[in-house]
């Protein structure tokens, strides 16, 4: 990992890591070859955290050093510092670096302030529906999907035992030279006794995938592609040989309600689907190889390209890296239905994406990948990439579902990406973009839909700017 020779203020981080250790201010300071006076004003604030120690304590000491580098709570940070942007804490304007103060003195209080937010969102959003029943049901169904993203982000969407699980399966079944099809047909008819049948839309008009444990079989819907049959059979298989894998990651969570584990056990039999199709060793060999084609690796492997898009989020063992890639799937209407931040680049969990970000025109060029660099307002810069996709294919009464993939990176990346080749990224021209309009502060965007939260709104009746809403900078 490369560390830059800026400042940094990590105090209270790192007395928590040398507390952690069980070591003393003398000890540790005897470990790095330094003072313990320094130590000592180092973690008091008092002086920066240089690389060299920094590095030192690398070597000494093992642990991931963009805990300390920021990279690590970066998505914490901002997740603090959207809940204070909520109408509630309008009278306490909470800067960004103040959001920053919090997480870095108190990871631990920070996530405790999310999930008390996060209860007092669910307790007005129930107070506002006419029907206690389906509030609390909405509510349940919110709760463990938002408390499966978090454990999963946690985990940096990266399982090792699943990868060595499905990767040691792979090449049992010779998935690298073989057709997936037959071979994963092959597995579950002679270990498993099922069989598999494609069956008409008409006789399974809602479901993709039906396992009917009284005739033995597997059944998939005719509108299904090749990639999504492949898919749907390896999680079969994954549910079928791995469930105790699954399970034991699923307890290690410690969710205490039924709805999170089932769907946190789904989400990793979706894991293992992924990772026995696109192995890891093998597919970031070939994400490097083809500079990240997201098309060309889909094609390789058999998979579609949200498939493929996935998958390069997953690619962090730390001992064979990948791009950190963040990832976001978008309906027509806007609604974020999948999402997964990486690094400073934060989605929102509420409020869906900007505007500004060329995501939304995927519906304008189907079966064109786009490109666009953009900044936040805190001017980290991005490279993303986006196209529209469809699960399934549709019928004429039913069309297909389809949906934007959003996929992108720090430009710091982007001349490792076959899709920047065209750009100059010695004088890059980013987009500005925001989170969303409720929580960007940018004056005058001609795209603003909403007022931003936690503003005071500014009116001239002489005058018409590019948004309705102008607002106060405090």
């Amino acid at each position: 990992m490369a560390i830059d020779n800026s400042k940094l203020m990590v105090g209270p981080r790192l007395r928590r890591f040398r507390q952690t250790l069980g070591l003393t201010q003398a000890r540790m300071a005897e470990d790095l070859g330094i003072s313990t006076s320094y130590l000592n004003l180092m973690e008091r604030n008092q002086r920066a955290l240089s690389a060299k120690v920094l590095l030192r304590m690398a070597e000494i000491y093992d642990f991931d050093m963009a805990s300390f580098t920021g990279a690590g709570d970066a998505h914490l940070i901002a997740e603090v510092y959207e809940a204070f942007r909520d109408p509630l804490f309008k009278d306490e304007s909470i800067s960004k670096n103040e959001a920053e103060d919090i997480v870095n003195t108190s990871p631990a209080a920070a996530r405790s302030f999310l999930k008390l937010y996060s209860k007092h969102r669910e307790a007005s959003r129930r107070s506002d529906e006419p029907s206690k029943n389906s509030n609390m049901i909405e509510s349940g169904a919110m709760e463990a999907v938002e408390l499966v993203r978090r454990f999963i982000h946690k985990q940096r969407n990266y399982f090792a035992r699943l990868d060595s699980a499905a990767e040691a399966l792979s090449d049992q079944l010779g998935l690298a030279k073989s057709e997936p099809n037959s071979a994963l047909t092959e597995r579950l008819k002679s270990k498993h006794d099922l069989t598999v049948k494609i069956m008409p839309v008409d006789v399974m008009p809602q479901m993709l995938r039906y396992f009917d444990r009284h005739q033995k079989r597997i059944n998939l819907s005719e509108l299904m592609r090749q990639s999504g049959r492949r898919f749907q059979l390896a999680f079969q298989i994954g549910m079928l040989e791995q469930r105790p894998l699954i399970d034991d990651i699923v307890k290690s969570a410690g969710f205490s309600g039924p709805e999170a584990e089932r769907l946190l056990r789904t989400s990793l039999a979706n894991y293992f689907a992924a990772a026995t199709l696109m192995p890891y060793r093998r597919f970031l060999k070939q994400a490097e190889n083809t500079k990240y084609d997201v098309d060309l690796l889909s094609h390789r492997f058999g998979t579609s390209f949200e498939q493929t898009a996935h998958r390069l989020t997953t690619l962090h063992n730390p001992d064979a890296r990948g791009i950190p890639f963040f990832f976001v799937r978008i309906d027509v209407a806007g609604n974020i239905s999948k999402r997964f931040s990486s690094g400073r680049f934060h989605i929102s969990q509420f409020g869906g994406a900007c505007p500004l970000w060329n995501v939304h025109e995927c519906f304008q060029t189907p079966g064109k990948t786009i490109t666009q660099m953009v900044q936040m307002p805190d001017e980290s810069t991005y490279f993303s990439i986006a196209r529209m996709v469809s699960r399934s294919d549709g019928t004429f009464n039913a069309p297909e579902h389809r949906l934007a993939i959003g996929l992108g990176c720090d430009v710091a990346y982007a001349p490792r990406l076959v899709y920047a080749q065209r750009y100059n990224l010695t004088n890059a021209q980013p987009t500005p973009i925001g989170v969303n309009c409720y929580l960007c502060e940018r004056q005058h965007c001609r795209q603003r839909a909403h007022a931003p939260m936690n503003k005071t709104l500014s009116f001239d009746e002489r005058a018409r700017g590019m948004s309705l809403y102008s607002f106060i900078d405090e």
